[in-house]
């Protein structure tokens, strides 16, 4: 069993594949018409037959409660694993992305938390190595 697709939800298809292309750097695999809206999936461009995020609509009505309870709480909905926590806020920070808690170590890893323009709270994460 393997995770091949998971789904964050947002609040415009178009402007969310802006942000997760050009600011995060994710490459669009899919963007497949289906009715006003589309299959539309992203993926990292170190492993493009890896895992896809769906940026799928937050039409139903239970999205905007629970995105809601979320940020306001501070819990990311997703998280994106990386090598360096400290330079990603750095090169993000300088695309303009909101960063609503800084990289922080938190013992096992060094985690950031920022605001995806879409109505998510994404954690970005770099585990520490476990010593032998």
């Amino acid at each position: 069993m393997r995770i091949q697709l998971t789904s964050i939800y947002v609040d415009d298809q178009r402007a969310a594949l802006a942000f997760y292309t050009d600011v995060l750097g994710f490459t669009k695999r899919h963007d497949v018409p289906i009715g006003e809206h589309s299959w539309l999936t992203v993926v990292s461009p170190d492993v493009p037959d890896g895992p896809q995020l769906l940026l799928e609509p937050a039409e139903h009505p239970a999205v905007g409660p629970y995105r809601d309870a979320l940020v306001e709480d501070g819990i990311p909905l997703a998280q994106f694993a990386v090598d360096d926590v400290e330079a990603d806020f750095e090169r993000l920070s300088g695309r303009g992305v909101t960063f609503t808690q800084p990289p922080t170590d938190v013992g096992s890893a060094v985690v950031a938390v920022f605001d995806d323009t879409c109505g998510n709270l994404i954690q970005l994460i770099a585990q520490k190595a476990v010593p032998a």
